[in-house]
């Protein structure tokens, strides 16, 4: 049984929590923040508490010669127990892997064998293979920004809280796709809220993530799409003087990624709100507002041109090309004069 779409970890979470186990799971892929869940999920459950002490094998990739180490472990017999666990962490550190191609054409039904393999994914097609027949195989992928907001959405609404756009769209800016980052943001926003609130607000997440809810990239974004230079301004100012908290890289991330979505916007069949929606699938309908507002002051050829200039500047900030000399704060400002004046 494969799972190789992040989505799919809602199947194998519930399996778990039901205890219908595999005698093989590997977890896998850039994302910890799935892999972790998953392996913290089925040690909270394989086992009680009495039968840990014996039967709970947790293995770390820094300490394991060998894949054969991990072979032997996993052909114990439980102790006074229905089954043991053994739980392999860091596994893309551990040599002879292909060691564990023999242990698969029969596995002990007794264990219940994790291997947690991060930064990257196991090539070795034979093991895959194998896994699959009888367990298993779980790529966890990296999300890409227009997927952090659903995916906060999704983690307020399971603690029965709500979020409000804007501070989704802070967190997501300020945040960005390191998962396991961005829930703890959550864990401390929704321990932070006042008893009888349930809704996090953009003071909400100004107080205890210490993003500014009048200076930050959002609101920039705004700025940028009603052309209000004034605004705009006041933004770049406060952006220079506290560059640690809104570096040049995100900014130029978070404009580009709206004017790259833009530009489909234009060759979008239905420019409605709803087709808007449905062409760039997104999950609010403000979000498609804020692009039917930047067609109305940018046409097709302007957004090209500002394609190119977030290029350009992505390239300077990182010491390439003319200017690299300069500063952050003078590259912001020259960009956002470019695209609202030339």
């Amino acid at each position: 049984m494969a799972k190789k779409d992040t989505n799919q970890h809602v199947a194998i979470l519930q399996d778990i929590r039901e205890r219908r186990f595999k005698p093989v799971y590997l977890l896998m892929g850039d994302e910890s923040y799935y892999i972790d869940l998953i392996c913290d999920a089925i040690i909270a459950n394989a086992l009680n508490e009495t039968e840990r002490d014996f039967n709970q094998t947790i293995l770390y990739g820094a300490d394991v010669d060998d894949f054969a180490l991990v072979v032997n472990a996993a052909k114990r017999f439980p102790m006074m127990a229905e089954r043991q666990l053994i739980v392999v962490k860091e596994a893309q550190n551990i040599k002879g892997i292909d060691n564990l191609s023999y242990y698969l054409q029969k596995p002990l039904m007794s264990t219940i064998l994790v291997i947690c393999y991060k930064n990257g994914t196991l090539r070795n097609k034979k093991i895959i293979a194998g896994i699959e027949s009888i367990g298993v195989v779980y790529e966890s992928k990296k999300l890409y920004d227009n997927q952090l907001p659903a995916f906060i959405n999704n983690y307020v609404a399971a603690k029965s809280l709500s979020i409000e756009p804007k501070a989704v769209s802070m967190l997501a800016d300020f945040v960005g796709n390191d998962l396991s980052r961005l829930s703890g943001e959550l864990d401390k926003l929704a321990i932070s809220l006042p008893e009888g609130s349930v809704r996090i607000t953009p003071e909400t997440v100004e107080r205890n993530v210490g993003i500014s809810k009048d200076f930050n990239n959002y609101e920039l974004l705004n700025a940028i799409i009603s052309r209000n230079a004034s605004k705009v301004a006041q933004i770049v100012q406060y952006f220079e003087h506290n560059p640690k908290n809104n570096p040049l890289v995100v900014t130029i991330s978070v404009l580009f990624n709206f004017f790259s979505n833009l530009m489909l916007c234009y060759y979008s069949p239905d420019k409605s709100e709803t087709g808007i929606m449905k062409e760039l699938n997104l999950r609010s309908s403000f979000q498609a507002r804020d692009y039917l507002a930047a067609m109305r002051s940018y046409n097709a050829f302007k957004c090209i041109d500002i394609i190119a200039l977030l290029r350009q500047y992505d390239a300077r900030s990182k010491g390439i090309g003319s200017g690299a000399s300069s500063n952050d704060g003078d590259l912001l400002k020259e960009l956002v004069f470019k695209i609202l004046y030339c």
